[in-house]
Order: C-alpha cells, then sequence, then structure tokens
C-alpha cells in the first residue's frame, strides 16, 4: 500500500508541475512584456521614427563629421604624394582609379563598419597600384598597349575616315561638334581629329607640312 501511494505521488508531482506552468503562461497572455517583468523587455508603444529620416543619432553625425576631416585630409596627402598621375585620365585603369578613390572616399564616410585606417589603406593601395602600371607603361611597351588605347585619326585633311568612326562607334555629328568646340567653321579647314586614348577629341587646324604629332596615332 505505502509502495503503491509512492508511485502515485511520484506519478502525480510533474503533472502538478506541468499545471502550474501552463496558468502561469496562461497569465502572462496578453500582458505588455514590460509588465510581465521579462529582463529586455521593449516598453510599452511604438518608437517615434518620424526622426530616423533626417538622423540615425548624434553618435552618427559626431562620426561623419570627424571621419570626412580626416579622410579629405589623408586624401589630398596621398594625391600630392603620389603626383599629378593619379588625378589623369590617360588609360583605362587610370579612369578606374579615380572613380574608386571617389567611391572609397563615400565609403569610409557613410559606411559605419569600415574603419577610418582601412579607408586610408585603400586609398594608399589605389595609389601604389597606380604608380605600379604607370612605371610598368613606361618601360613596356606591350603593357602599355594592353592597359592603353591609342590614339584613332577620324579626320584627315577634311575628309571623314568612316571605317575609323565605325570602329571606334562614333558618329560624324559627334566629331562635327567638337571641331566647332575648337572654333573652326568648315570642314575643309581641318587638318586632323584625333579621338584621344581618353575619349576627347583633338582638332587640328590644316597645315601645309606634315604633321609630327600624328606619329603615334592609328590611322
Amino acid at each position: 500500500m505505502d509502495a503503491r501511494r509512492r508511485g502515485t505521488g511520484a506519478t502525480a508531482l510533474p503533472v502538478a508541475v506541468v499545471a502550474d506552468k501552463r496558468e502561469a503562461g496562461e497569465k502572462q497572455q496578453g500582458v505588455p512584456l514590460a509588465d510581465a517583468g521579462w529582463a529586455g523587455a521593449e516598453p510599452r508603444g511604438t518608437p517615434d521614427t518620424s526622426m530616423l529620416m533626417f538622423f540615425d543619432s548624434l553618435h552618427g553625425l559626431l562620426r561623419v563629421l570627424i571621419i570626412s576631416l580626416l579622410a579629405y585630409a589623408w586624401l589630398v596627402f596621398v594625391l600630392r604624394l603620389s603626383g599629378k598621375r593619379s588625378l589623369a585620365k590617360l588609360n583605362a585603369f587610370d579612369l578606374v582609379v579615380t572613380v574608386a578613390l571617389g567611391s572609397t572616399l563615400a565609403t569610409v564616410l557613410l559606411t559605419k563598419d569600415v574603419a577610418f585606417a582601412e579607408g586610408a589603406l585603400a586609398f594608399c593601395m589605389l595609389a601604389l597600384l597606380q604608380w605600379i602600371v604607370a612605371q610598368a607603361s613606361i618601360r613596356s611597351s606591350w603593357f602599355s598597349d594592353l592597359v592603353r588605347s591609342r590614339p584613332r585619326l577620324l579626320v584627315e585633311d577634311g575628309d571623314f575616315r568612316d571605317s575609323a568612326m565605325r570602329d571606334e562607334r562614333v558618329t560624324r555629328a559627334e566629331v562635327e561638334a567638337s571641331i566647332r568646340k575648337s572654333g573652326i567653321g568648315r570642314i575643309e579647314e581641318v587638318g586632323a581629329v584625333v579621338l584621344e586614348s581618353d575619349g576627347s577629341m583633338s582638332v587640328l587646324e590644316r597645315s601645309d607640312g606634315a604633321y609630327t604629332v600624328l606619329r603615334s596615332v592609328a590611322r
């Protein structure tokens, strides 16, 4: 009989515990988390998000202010140290570096996950890579042709070179616009129009002598 009572008590205890927990859970339903006493509970009501469209926090504004001053000063220092070539667009790699510098600066200023030291290192690496490419282009004509396209002659002695314009995807209207910008009003007065490596057009007036500056231009 004692054994039977012990067995009944042993099985009844977990049922009572489950019932107590279930009852406690039902009491918690419909009660805000803050009133229920939960740790880390959100306060009552919805947060005011009307100011989030203007700024996230004062700390974020202060970070942008400080990082802007540091990153701008460091970028100017790197550009001065690397020389005028860093802002040139003499080939495709120069254009990529110029765009990458601006993109890196914006990322450092507005992205909280990017530290100033990481952005400063990125500036240095871009300037270093451009210096390496420039030195390799000077020492190797093969490498220079790889990273830099040759200028192309589009107009010669007043005549349009249609095949060259088709290859470079340039229209006559675009060539004529560049001629007008140079101050020449008649195509017969044009000695040469050259599409440079950076995409700009150079216009030369017609001359009786030979054009010695066209030696490196592809025809």
